[in-house]
């Protein structure tokens, strides 16, 4: 059997089954994808989060549950106004909220309890304080410094 006879009498169904295997891998892909963006979106959808709701309304997410999606999510839309929204209704996260883990809660943690004895024992009482002590506790090197900028009073 030569190859036009066997492409003739095979060949519609190899091309079938060579379609039907290729919507199955875009179909798996695309699904994948999906969750892929789902999760993210899920991550990042966390209490002061800016998110954009599908009416077209832009919000802060007051608190949302990513277990049960059945929960409704509670949107700050304006200061004071609340809204319960269907968790699938946010469209997408505009301004996502850095989420810290553990070991930086800790630092910040620690950083802040010595921010505020600064403040306690009157070493730091504004932001250009603030500044200076950090300034004092890492030296700067003044050959990298521009020398026409005006240096904190």
């Amino acid at each position: 059997m030569d190859f036009a006879t066997f492409f003739a009498n095979y060949g519609l169904i190899l091309l079938l089954a060579a379609l039907l295997v290729f919507m199955f891998w875009s179909s798996r892909r695309r699904l994948q994808k999906q969750k892929a963006e789902q999760e993210e979106r899920a991550r990042q959808t966390v209490p002061g989060a800016e998110v954009l709701l599908q009416g077209g309304l832009y919000g802060t997410i007051v608190s949302y549950d990513p277990d049960n999606l059945d929960q409704p999510a509670v949107v700050e839309i304006a200061p004071g106004v609340s809204i319960k929204v269907h968790s699938q209704a946010i469209l997408r996260v505009v301004n996502p909220t850095d989420v810290l883990s553990e070991e930086e809660f800790i630092e910040a943690e620690v950083s802040k309890e010595e921010y505020l004895e600064g403040v306690a024992t009157g070493d730091i009482t504004s932001i250009s304080d603030d500044r200076r002590a950090a300034a004092r506790a890492e030296p700067i090197d003044d050959s990298d410094t521009d020398q026409h900028s005006n240096p904190d009073p």
